[in-house]
């Protein structure tokens, strides 16, 4: 299984993140990473994001503001 993010503006359009196509063995792994990193992507353009399992959409959109 594949875990991914997409990242979007608050449009819902996607932003290219600091790592487009970067995917995760587990959720884990993937919600750690956004919980490391959701501050670059805000200052880089990115309002929410999507998570994914195998393109699956999982939940979103979630809102970086306020995190």
């Amino acid at each position: 299984m594949a875990w991914t993010w997409r990242c979007e503006d608050a449009a819902g359009q996607v932003v290219e993140g600091p790592m487009p196509g970067a995917s995760f063995p587990n959720r884990a792994d993937a919600e750690s990473w956004i919980g490391e990193i959701w501050q670059d992507l805000l200052e880089g353009g990115v309002d929410q994001v999507r998570l994914f399992e195998d393109g699956r959409e999982v939940y979103g959109p979630m809102s970086l503001h306020g995190v």
